[in-house]
């Protein structure tokens, strides 16, 4: 197994253990990304108020400091859904506070790039978490489903118009309607997951990638997500996006170092 984790900033966290815990998450703080494990382990990490709570304070920290993120789970399971007890409670105004969905689109519009590494069961509230990140990995016992029609609701926390988007229409109404559940070879043939890899490697496989987004530019990274996820506006988008790049110092000494490269060859 490769050891591409990062060390964590020393300035950070002198022990090299991780930065904060809160109660229903672990929270390591790195340099140039922060780790974020989903942890209720006798609920299967299943979502609750309390975790939302904490998550919005993660957002709050990667809005004014971005960073990339990993969001991963517990014990080998990403998340078993939101937390049913306190689904039973909510009514009408609860809905429309949008408790989980006002979370999972802060999540999609955090400024640098997102990954998921799930493992195990990514059910209701758990899927609808990990389609909101910008990327997904898994491991082979990954699955991913919205079971929320047979408890008498719907997946309205953005399953019902991202998973379309991400996997399309067809295979979205599989899973809403039809309960079907993609196992992990289903989720990578869709294009839900970017790849599967053992287990006992997700977390350094989901670091890696982490590395290889980590060289590149974090301007030209911000703003790629911002263009690719704008609606409707492009290219005006993509030329104001680019126009401010253009003048950046990064992108001139990063092309100067690849002319000066190609120069010596």
């Amino acid at each position: 197994m490769s050891n591409t984790r990062p060390t964590p900033d020393p300035a950070l966290d002198p022990a090299g253990e991780p930065a904060h815990t809160a109660s229903s998450l672990r929270i390591e703080e790195h340099t140039d990304r922060v780790v974020v494990t989903l942890h209720r382990p006798r609920e299967r990490n299943a979502i609750d108020a309390r975790m939302i709570t904490e998550l919005h304070a993660v957002c709050d920290r990667l809005e004014r400091d971005p960073k990339l993120l990993l969001l991963t789970g517990h014990g080998g399971v990403f998340a078993a859904g939101a937390d049913i007890a306190e689904l039973l409670d909510r009514g009408r105004d609860e809905a429309l506070q949008g408790i989980n969905s006002r979370l999972f689109e802060r999540v999609r519009r955090l400024p640098m790039p997102t990954v998921a590494a799930v493992d195990g069961w990514a059910l209701g509230g758990g899927a609808e978490l990990a389609y909101a990140c910008d990327l997904r990995i898994a491991g082979p016992d990954a699955v991913f489903g919205n079971p929320e029609p047979g408890l008498g609701i719907i997946a309205a926390a953005g399953a019902c118009w991202r998973l379309p988007q991400l996997v399309g229409e067809s295979i979205a109404k599989q899973i809403l309607l039809a309960g079907h559940r993609l196992d992990a070879r289903a989720a990578l043939a869709a294009g839900l997951v970017m790849e599967v890899v053992p287990a006992d490697e997700l977390l350094d496989r989901a670091h890696a990638l982490l590395d290889r987004m980590a060289r590149s530019s974090a301007g030209a990274l911000r703003l790629t997500k911002l263009v690719v996820d704008a609606p409707g506006a492009h290219p005006i988008a993509d030329d104001l996006a680019q126009a401010v790049l253009f003048e950046s110092r990064d992108k001139k000494e990063r092309m100067t170092r690849f002319l000066d490269a190609r120069s010596r060859t």
